[in-house]
């Protein structure tokens, strides 16, 4: 019999935590003790789990005691704490949250792009956001190919990025406005009113300019590629969409490539689909991509503007492919490559 493994998720109440343990029962993960965990406000409330019913249990040291997974999705400084009380107790974690993402000591894994870095966890293995995810898996056959001189990119984040509240607020707010079209809105979680809006801000500015999601996106995409060299700069926008990310990515290689090219090398890519048929409507949108494991590749271009450039659309559900598909991914690599 195949070996069974004792998996815990932290943060089993928030969205992506609710996809992790529905991704780990749709891949049937080899799961033999299940564990729910969550910080005191929501500890105490049930999951379900391959139809049994579970307590989420608060976390804390002891809770890793026996455990060899964990999944964790639980914020920042929750990680920060609990993360290497797990690894003290030989519980490999898969971290979801920034805390660890840039740490020289521990691998930024996408498993179809750089999965031979996984055997250098030292207990802590870190997801990448969302954002870069779904891009480094498009972007992969072609910097293996011609390689990448520069990147520009734009994105257009929906609210599940921030979190079950900020969702609540797009509809409340979208209803509030339909309902009287001059309604002062309730602004809490995001900068401003996402309704009917877009918002150029994700997470916090620093003394550049740049704000710190933008800055994510250009330094994980130089760790998962391995590559300090690449020339990237991003704008990321907050837009009202439920679930799933977009992006205009724009990509200026080392050595000409066309777009017939490009599109035959993403569509042998593991887990990357091109739908790029525009005059006939062929282009992914996020409603596409909503509960669906690949990351969706379009609007594929030469850009007419400059010599090596190529103009694509790319599109995922950031609960499923940018974070909790890629965190059991790693999991089951590690399993694969004998390294749990």
């Amino acid at each position: 019999m195949a070996k069974k493994y004792n998996v815990c998720v932290l943060g089993a109440t928030g969205m992506v935590g609710k996809e992790m343990i529905r991704v780990l029962e749709e891949r049937k993960f080899p799961v033999a003790k299940f564990l729910p965990l969550a910080s005191e406000r929501t500890a105490g409330t049930k999951v379900t789990f391959q139809g049994k019913e579970y307590t989420v249990e608060l976390a804390e040291p002891k809770s890793f005691e026996g455990m060899e997974i964990g999944l964790f999705s639980a914020g920042a400084k929750i990680s920060e704490r609990l993360a290497p009380e797990a690894a003290k107790r030989k519980c490999v974690v898969i971290d979801n949250t920034s805390h660890f993402r840039m740490d020289p000591a521990v691998p930024l894994i996408v498993p179809e792009v750089n999965g031979h870095a996984i055997k250098n966890h030292k207990g802590i293995i870190a997801n990448p956001n969302c954002s870069t995810a779904q891009m480094v898996l498009a972007l992969k056959p072609i910097y293996d190919a011609v390689g990448i001189e520069r990147l520009v990119i734009s994105t257009y984040q929906s609210t599940s990025g921030w979190g079950k509240e900020a969702v609540a607020e797009m509809y409340e707010q979208t209803k509030a406005v339909l309902d009287n079209p001059k309604a002062k809105v309730v602004v809490k979680y995001l900068p401003k009113q996402i309704a009917f809006n877009v918002i150029p801000q994700i997470d916090s500015f620093v003394d550049n300019g740049y704000s710190k999601e933008e800055l994510k996106m250009v330094n994980e995409t130089r760790k998962i590629l391995e590559d300090d060299s690449i020339k990237i700069t991003a704008t990321t926008v907050r837009v009202p969409v439920a679930v799933g990310h977009s992006e205009a990515v724009n990509i200026q290689t080392k050595k000409k490539i066309t777009a017939q090219q490009v599109r035959d090398l993403i569509s042998k890519f593991p887990t990357v689909k091109v739908i790029d048929d525009p005059k006939n409507g062929g282009y992914p949108t996020p409603i596409d991509c909503v509960g669906k494991n690949e990351t969706f590749v379009g609007r594929i271009r030469e850009d007419i503007s400059q010599e090596n450039g190529i103009e694509m659309w790319i599109v995922a559900d950031n609960l499923r492919r940018g974070a909790a598909l890629n965190a059991v991914l790693i999991a089951e690599r590690m399993i694969k490559d004998g390294l749990i």
